[in-house]
């Protein structure tokens, strides 16, 4: 069949093509001249014309002495005029192109064989993708997509040098249809198995992919060629992992669940290695658990191990947590096959089951139903007293590894009003009470800890006993609450201060001030005077010393909401110093040695750079801050997200623009804070806090060496990769900066030359 184009010419159209186009090609025919038309216009009747073919219509009509009329309808006409169809002639005009695109491809397909390899056309036009020209790199992406269709010869030819790794920068390409062509190639490439091997083989490819499948802003073609790339790719191991490492974890899921032994075993052990999403641990429960806590009762040491790593991994939330222990039946084996065995099990397998034993425990389930033996009678639970008389006996008899963990979840089980009798009861048949007591002298800290919060949680329902046998532990007791943690309040800290306030004749007094505290808030955020009034009545100190009262949490939220209005003020206010004066005297500059001082005045605050203070520039870092930033810090732990929120929202001034970022990063750094927004950042407990801490995890990873250093942690690298993936656009954009800092994706931004055309 055939179609008229451009001046008279004929496309021919395959019957399939034709069939495909008819139904748009219909409305694009003029009816006079049966040809696709250029310049459409509409008449009175509404029918539409070639202008040139309605107009010599018109003119016939008059000749031959009649009024002019519709040719469609035969219908007299009142006027002649005519209207020209813009948007008809737009559709017209793309579709147009796109059959000139179509005649090109089919013409460079012509091309396609030994005849392309021997003249070097492949190269040459490889070259072309570092042209400056974006209409130039287009063009090339096009031809090589069609010289590399269904030719493997082709494909092997591509794949040498460095071209692979040039297609897949496309990949983070500011322009849209670069990235469209680009994967539609890497696609094409991705179905022969060699050029598949060595584009999963170029760092940062998979991760790309990963981006691009999940992308809500990528269009409907980008996202599915770069997910059919990714099925592709899957079949080779170390692709596998790397997907799994960034969020796609169904490839592994499925070697683990219908692989070999070997295989189960290699995935599993390398699920251990991950620090997944918390949808990620739930998917993985649902699927495999059962699986993996099969193996804990017939594999031998090695598959044991491997298991007990991914368990670990994916036992860390609530929800996984609860459909291993109801789906998957965890409990029994987790207890009876590897805590309480006999046998000769490696001390490292007691230690990743008591691990998992204590994420179990904070799920929140119902342990007073859920059994840890086969046999249905006997009914035994986690909360029996014999089970807890073993979970004691094996605090006193193993290393702090596994005694701080089992602690845990004793103070688990004894947070919760509905089980903590029974483990009281256990407790005191046991005589266990003075062995608990002993840990708060421990060298180990996770063990004093742990232990502070269980003697915290069994003080109201034994605290005769505690205060009888505390004794000389109380000295230490007062060590723990009064030692400085140099990072704000600590864990420690507040146990022994909870236990203390428990036991008879304890009394606690704590400040109350400002209860109308949210009044003052408002006001700083809503009248232009309040600098002065802040500065004259110490709003700033005070604020400080509120964040230091635990157990009110409106007036910690209030306080840090109020640091942060006036910390964002310090650059403004803070006085700064004139330059230093150029050194006297004659001499060669180059070898001119700096002052020692750096041209820094005594007293001129490193982050702002001029002379502040908490009260009269409300400057968070300097020494009159009451400790500011490290009670912020202890925030940052909070069980309240809004207070957690708050409390970084403040810190995070310390690193905002107009701020040398560097020296914010380091006054974190040496109150402890580092760590803690890193946590929250892996948490993510809500898209707020998500948000918060992605930019602020970015600012701080502009440090390099901090950079270094927090690269070996995977669980950051993990949560951005997520946030990466899932977050709204600026999250997305920001993620994407600080896994450039930890080179997680490779920065092409020198890919191109910087011509546009």
């Amino acid at each position: 069949m055939a179609a008229y184009g451009g001046e008279g010419e004929v496309l021919e159209l395959s019957e399939e093509q034709w069939k495909e186009e008819e139904g748009a090609f219909e409305a694009f025919v003029c009816p006079l001249t049966k040809q696709v038309m250029r310049d459409p216009v509409t008449i009175e009747t509404g029918q539409t014309f070639e202008r040139e073919a309605i107009l010599k219509w018109f003119r016939e009509c008059r000749d031959n002495g009649r009024r002019p009329t519709c040719p469609l309808t035969q219908r007299e006409l009142r006027t002649t005029e005519t209207t020209p169809s813009v948007a008809l002639r737009s559709v017209i005009q793309e579709w147009r192109a796109r059959n000139e695109e179509k005649e090109l491809d089919r013409a460079c397909a012509s091309l396609v064989g030994d005849l392309v390899r021997r003249r070097g056309v492949l190269p040459a036009v490889a070259e072309m993708l570092k042209n400056g020209s974006r209409r130039l790199r287009l063009k090339s992406l096009q031809v090589l997509r069609v010289l590399v269709e269904d030719n493997h010869d082709n494909k092997d030819e591509l794949a040498k040098g460095d071209t692979i790794r040039t297609i897949i920068k496309f990949l983070s390409n500011e322009h849209a249809q670069e990235r469209e062509l680009a994967v539609s190639l890497l696609h094409e490439l991705s179905g022969h198995e060699p050029t598949c091997e060595r584009i999963g083989a170029v760092y940062g490819a998979v991760l790309l992919l990963v981006g691009m499948a999940s992308s809500k802003s990528e269009s409907a073609v980008a996202v599915e060629k770069a997910e059919s790339t990714l099925r592709n790719l899957d079949r080779f191991d170390a692709n596998v992992k790397q997907m799994a490492d960034n969020g796609r974890l169904q490839p592994l899921l499925t070697r683990l669940l219908q692989g070999d032994p070997e295989m189960q075993v290699a995935m599993a052990d390398y699920l251990g290695e991950l620090a997944l999403a918390n949808d990620d641990k739930a998917m993985v429960a649902e699927q495999a658990g059962s699986l993996l806590v099969g193996t804990l009762r017939t594999g031998g040491t090695p598959e044991r191990e491997a298991t007990l790593k991914a368990l670990k991994e994916i036992s860390s939330s609530e929800a996984s947590a609860k459909l291993l222990l109801q789906r998957a039946g965890i409990l029994g084996p987790l207890v009876n096959d590897v805590l309480f065995s006999t046998g000769h099990l490696p001390m490292r397998l007691k230690e990743l089951a008591a691990a998992i034993l204590a994420n179990l425990v904070t799920s929140g389930a119902d342990f007073r139903s859920t059994p840890i033996d086969d046999d249905d009678g006997s009914r035994r639970t986690l909360l029996s007293e014999d089970v807890v008389h073993s979970l004691l006996h094996l605090i006193s008899n193993t290393g702090p590894a596994i005694g701080c963990k089992l602690l845990s979840v004793l103070a688990g089980l004894t947070s919760s009003p509905a089980t903590v009798a029974s483990v009281v009861a256990a407790v005191k048949s046991s005589g266990a009470t003075i062995s608990l007591i002993q840990f708060i002298e421990a060298a180990h800290r996770e063990i004093r800890v742990e232990s502070l919060k269980l003697l915290r949680n069994l003080a109201p329902h034994m605290g005769a006993e505690l205060a009888d046998v505390l004794g000389g532990s109380l000295s230490s007791l007062v060590r723990a609450i009064s030692s400085d943690g140099g990072g704000g309040v600590t864990e420690e800290q507040a146990a022994a201060v909870g236990l203390l306030s428990d036991l008879p004749e304890g009394d606690t007094n704590m400040t109350r001030q400002l209860f109308d505290l949210g009044a003052v808030t408002c006001a700083l955020e809503e009248d232009t005077e309040y600098i002065d009034f802040a500065r004259e009545t110490g709003l700033a100190p005070l604020f400080v010393e509120l964040l230091h009262t635990n157990g009110l949490d409106t007036v910690q939220l209030y306080s840090a909401m109020a640091l942060e209005k006036l910390s964002l003020q310090s650059r403004h206010l803070t006085d700064i110093p004139p330059p230093p004066s150029p050194p006297s005297g004659l001499g060669c500059a180059c070898f001119a040695r700096k002052p020692a001082a750096a041209a820094a005045p005594a007293g001129v605050c490193r982050v702002h750079g001029g002379f502040c203070s908490l009260r009269e520039t409300f400057c968070l870092a300097q020494s009159d801050g009451c400790k500011a930033v490290e009670r912020l810090v202890a925030c940052l732990d909070h069980l309240d997200g809004r207070v957690v929120e708050a409390a970084l929202a403040a810190l995070s001034t310390l690193v905002c623009d107009g701020v040398d970022v560097r020296e914010g990063v380091v006054v974190l750094g040496e109150a402890g804070g580092l760590r803690p927004v890193v946590d929250i950042l892996v948490d993510s407990r809500t898209e707020a806090l998500q948000r918060r801490a992605v930019w602020t995890v970015e600012r701080i990873l502009r440090v390099e060496e901090i950079a270094g250093e927090v690269a070996a942690d995977q669980t950051v690298a993990s949560s951005l990769v997520e946030a990466y993936r899932n977050g709204d656009p600026l999250t997305r954009q920001t993620a994407e900066r600080a896994l450039r800092h930890l080179d997680r994706i490779p920065n092409f931004s020198a890919a191109f030359h910087s011509k546009r055309s």
